[in-house]
């Protein structure tokens, strides 16, 4: 498993998290096979959005013990009613709700508190009133029950209005390949960079849509701008490439498949040994809107480097450069095994890259940035 840090939390987030989500009405012993898989296999960001006790108690079952070594989250409106999920902007049902959930998980605070499904500008104006569930957010962030604040929604207009308060540290938003041409996403993960405002990309997989399917399928407008639209896939998409292209997206810290199975908790970890070929999506990118044509896509389809230069993750560092050249990207760039002054100025990669991406200006852009800045 790989790391990431997770905005200015500093927290250090698996490459792979879990929502739980689908193990709502597993047995408690798959529900603890699952998790238990999953951190034996390094993953330690748990997403836990809902609050209905008989979910919560096998999650609590599950994580017994394990509390100091996963990072888990609760989400404030995320209520229950006669026995189903609810949804609710009262804060004093929200308070009452998430302190359920603390009690019945065993712990005295979640890590990240989201607050739950912003879709609307209207719904955030109406959280942000004084007495409002925004008010309760921030305090029970004073007392402790949260180590960080964060909001989930499908649509940018809410989570921008969400960071221009200055209260949210952590976005979780859809990112995959149906929003590839999504209106404003670019931006929106740009301005999440610039502000040190951590991802967590959920809906990996589309919903489920993006797998092991292939003609026209209806996108929902939540994984646009609002707007369905229709997508034909053209060949058979895996979870491998999913996550693969998400996890190269500029600012995303992690992705967040759900699972409830250890058939598809191993899928999913898969990503992690997978070859070159088998993480390739550059082929795909075609049927979910058009590409910008010179843009890095980190799909290294430009590889293999005769240099064995890791030519995608150099690429993404300069982009993420361009916000602040930071320590943290220092130390990953000092950490390649192969650094970009390497580059022998062969061409083969330009060649290859589907994109038009001028890669060698690029890898020499990056030696100068990231060596000949540091001397």
């Amino acid at each position: 498993m790989q790391y990431r840090k997770l905005g200015r939390t500093g927290l250090d987030v698996s490459l792979i998290g879990i929502g739980t989500e689908h193990l709502y009405r597993q047995s408690r012993e798959a529900v603890v096979s699952v998790i238990h898989g999953a951190i034996e296999g390094g993953v330690n960001y748990f997403d836990l959005p809902f609050s209905l006790p008989d979910y919560l108690d096998n999650l609590c079952a599950a994580f017994k013990g394990y509390r100091d070594r996963v990072l888990l989250t609760g989400h404030l409106g995320s209520t229950a009613k006669d026995g189903q999920y609810d949804k609710s902007r009262n804060a004093s049902k929200c308070e009452a709700s998430f302190l359920d959930v603390l009690a019945r998980l065993g712990t005295d605070h979640v890590d990240i508190m989201f607050l739950h499904n912003f879709n609307a500008v209207a719904d955030w104006d109406k959280i942000a009133k004084p007495g409002g569930v925004l008010e309760l957010a921030q305090r029970l962030r004073e007392e402790g029950k949260a180590r960080a604040i964060g909001i989930s929604g499908h649509y940018t207009g809410v989570v921008e209005r969400a960071i221009d308060s200055g209260l949210v540290d952590v976005v979780m938003f859809p990112v995959n390949m149906f929003s590839h041409a999504m209106p404003g996403r670019r931006e929106l993960l740009d301005r999440c960079v610039r502000q040190g405002i951590g991802v967590v990309a959920m809906k990996p997989f589309g919903g489920g849509r993006l797998l092991n399917q292939r003609g026209t399928f209806r996108v929902p407008g939540y994984q646009t701008s609002g707007e369905a639209f229709k997508a034909r896939i053209t060949t058979v998409i895996t979870p491998v490439q999913c996550l693969s292209y998400t996890l190269a997206q500029v600012g995303v810290s992690l992705a967040l498949p759900g699972v409830k199975s250890n058939a598809e908790l191993a899928a999913a970890l898969g990503t992690l040994q997978a070859t070159e070929a088998e993480r390739d999506f550059s082929g795909l990118l075609a049927d979910f809107g058009r590409y910008i044509e010179g843009e890095c896509t980190y799909c290294s389809h430009c590889l293999p480097c005769p240099e064995v230069i890791d030519i995608a993750q150099v690429n993404r560092l300069l982009d993420l450069a361009e916000f602040g050249l930071t320590e943290n990207l220092r130390r990953t760039y000092d950490g390649l095994a192969v650094k970009a002054s390497a580059c022998t100025e062969c061409g083969v990669c330009e060649k290859r890259c589907p994109f038009a991406v001028p890669v060698v200006q690029r890898i020499k852009q990056a030696a100068e940035l990231f060596e000949v800045g540091a001397l």
